[in-house]
Formats: structure tokens, C-alpha cells, sequence
């Protein structure tokens, strides 16, 4: 937002009033108009949410799968963030200047939230990501064995010494993981 209206008067110079909160235009200039209060609203709120969001310090995935979770997490973090300030509200609804009844901006952003979380939950269960994840732990563990195993035959060591070398690893391994 500029720091001044940017609109032009009458006479064709620039209005040099300040807009009002969270809008583009002076009151002179159309700022204070229903609509525009709405919008100026919805700016507000939606700076204030991408500061909630910047506070989250969220670490780029390299794992697509698990990515997809942990932005399904993002997102239904996103959606109670949401409910709270429309639980916060006294009415969901209110009246504007010329008279008519308004839905909030609050609510709209909750409603938006709940449709984004949906969509990617449903996302996740379409391809499966927690059978996937299953999946590729269950590849990683026998990779491990195999090298285990691989290395314990290269050093020589075989029968009970090599089952013990195997108890041991899978009991570090837990302890690991």
C-alpha cells in the first residue's frame, strides 16, 4: 500500500491524503465505500496470517511423500488458525453502510481454509502416500539388512556370532529410530 491515495482530484493533481487502513484510496476517494472496507479488511487479515505462517519456520522436504504430509499439516494448521478468529467474532455476519447484511471476512477465509483441506486430504488418501511411506520404510530396512548381512559374510563371521551381530543392530536400530 502507497502512502498516499494515488488518486486523482478534480483539478487532475494527485490526492495526497492518506489511505485508510488496509486500503488503496482516502475516504474522499471511494476508501470508505462498503466493498472497499470489505477488501481493506481481507488485506489485513490475510498480512496477518502470512505473519502467523512466517512464525511456523517450516524446512524445505526432500521427500515428496512426506512433503505432502507435512503440508497437509500446514494446511489444517492454516484452517484452525482460521476457526479461531471466526470463533473469536461476536456475529458472523454485519450490517455495512448502506444497510445490508455482510458476511465477514473471517468467515470467508475459514471457509476457504476447510475447502484447501480438504482438497489435500483427499489428495493423500487418493495416492496412498501412508502405504508409500510404508513401503519405502520397509525397502530401507531390508537395504539395511543387506548390507548387514553383506558385511558380515566379507569379514568372515558366520553362525551364532553373525546372529548376534544382527540382534544387536536391529536393537540399535530401534533405539535409532
Amino acid at each position: 500500500m502507497s502512502a498516499r491515495c494515488g488518486a486523482r482530484c478534480r483539478d487532475g493533481s494527485a490526492c495526497s491524503n492518506a489511505p485508510m487502513q488496509g486500503a488503496e484510496r482516502c475516504r474522499m476517494h471511494g476508501g470508505a465505500s462498503p466493498q472497499a472496507r470489505a477488501a481493506a479488511e481481507r488485506r489485513l487479515l490475510e498480512a496477518d496470517a502470512s505473519r502467523l505462517l512466517a512464525e511456523l519456520d517450516v524446512a524445505p522436504v526432500g521427500d515428496p511423500l512426506a512433503g505432502l504430509l507435512k503440508l497437509a499439516g500446514q494446511v489444517l494448521a492454516w484452517q484452525e488458525s482460521t476457526a479461531a478468529l471466526v470463533n473469536a467474532l461476536d456475529s458472523p455476519r454485519y450490517r455495512g453502510a448502506n444497510g445490508a447484511e455482510q458476511l465477514r471476512a473471517e468467515v470467508a477465509l475459514y471457509e476457504r481454509a476447510m475447502d484447501r483441506a480438504c482438497q489435500v486430504l483427499a489428495t493423500i488418501a487418493k495416492l496412498g502416500i501412508e502405504e508409500r511411506l510404508v513401503r519405502l520404510t520397509e525397502q530401507q530396512a531390508e537395504a539395511v539388512l543387506s548390507a548387514i548381512n553383506a558385511a558380515l559374510e566379507a569379514v568372515g563371521v558366520g553362525g551364532e556370532q553373525a546372529e548376534q551381530a544382527r540382534v544387536a543392530a536391529a536393537r540399535h536400530l530401534r533405539s535409532v529410530g
